[in-house]
């Protein structure tokens, strides 16, 4: 093994040859689904990047609210929290 991870599951070298044989053959490019461009949309029209400094504790506090109500990102519980405070949907 050469200590390398996919997923947190190892890839052998064999593995990481036969892809690159595979990709050396070449691929159908018809058959890859179509380009996918930018983020996916947060809500109504594009997004805007507002930044925002918090300090340790108020990010721990974030998080571990976020945790507890199954929100897997730090941005969709930010974004979750601007809308109740402004009650928007």
């Amino acid at each position: 093994m050469n200590g390398r991870l996919i997923h947190g599951k190892p890839v052998s070298d064999e593995q990481i040859q036969a892809w690159a044989d595979e990709a050396e053959a070449g691929y159908d490019l018809s058959q890859l689904p179509p380009p996918r461009r930018g983020r996916p949309p947060v809500g109504d029209g594009p997004g805007t990047v507002v930044p925002v400094r918090l300090d340790a504790a108020t990010i721990a506090a974030l998080t571990e609210r976020a945790k507890a109500e199954g929100i897997t990102t730090r941005s969709e519980a930010i974004r979750a929290a601007v809308r109740e405070w402004t009650h928007a949907s």
